[in-house]
């Protein structure tokens, strides 16, 4: 009988020592793959950073800035998604959170200096309140710290405790897609001179400037209707 489990016993291990190379060759081409989806991610973020920054070129002013600043907050907004499905440690959720709070607070300071007076002052002190509690959430750990800077949180008291992860992952912000949108007309030859401006409120995107055509706007409400997350377009583009 000892002979026998003996037999067994050995056989497990030749067993064992024979599956672990195998285990350890799947391990890591699982953390291989996963390194190289990070990197598809944040090299596609850093990619519509530059187009979209490329398309803000058609501002000036302000106008010029607040549209930057918007492309910066998409980019960050992409790379704390990455880092959630791909890097999901308490050190490196913070870390991607307080960038979309800086990103997200910058943004906030470019458009209260369309204002003046104490309209400004507000406006100003209500970025820096929003920041502040961004980036207490951020290092406590609560989900979506950063949405606070634009007041494009999720609900947060949700009673199931991966929704905030979840909606994360799947909800477009407005400032998200009007990105897009831009970096779209960018790269479509027939659109990308054109003086459109782009702005988005809950999903609805509106567009407004002028065109040579009436074709030339379809096109482009053709364009934003395709971009994901999009619910509405409303279009108040002119022909000149």
């Amino acid at each position: 009988m000892n002979k026998v489990i003996s037999l067994v016993l050995a056989a497990s291990a030749s067993a064992l020592l024979v599956a672990s190379p195998a285990i350890a060759q799947q391990a890591n081409q699982s953390t291989q793959a996963s390194g190289a989806s990070y990197k598809n991610l944040t090299d596609k973020a850093s990619s519509d950073y530059k187009a979209a920054k490329t398309a803000c070129d058609a501002n000036s002013g302000n106008a010029r800035k607040v549209c930057v600043e918007e492309a910066k907050v998409a980019r960050a907004k992409a790379e704390s998604d990455a880092v959630a499905q791909y890097r999901n440690t308490p050190r490196e959720l913070s870390k991607a959170r307080k960038s979309v709070a800086d990103a997200e607070y910058d943004l906030a300071k470019a458009k209260c200096g369309e204002r003046s007076g104490s309209d400004k002052t507000v406006c100003t002190n209500q970025a820096k309140a929003a920041r502040d509690t961004a980036l207490a959430a951020a290092d406590s750990g609560t989900p979506d710290g950063g949405a606070a800077a634009t007041g494009q949180a999720q609900n947060q008291n949700n009673a199931n405790p991966t929704a905030g992860s979840s909606t994360a992952r799947t909800a477009v912000a407005d400032t998200v897609i009007t990105t897009k949108i831009k970096a779209d007309l960018v790269k479509a030859p027939d659109l990308k001179a054109l003086d459109v401006h782009v702005e988005t409120v809950n999903g609805v995107v509106m567009l407004s400037g002028f065109v040579p055509s009436q074709t030339e706007a379809n096109k482009a409400v053709a364009l934003a209707r395709s971009v994901e997350g999009v619910t509405d377009v409303k279009s108040a583009l002119k022909v000149k």
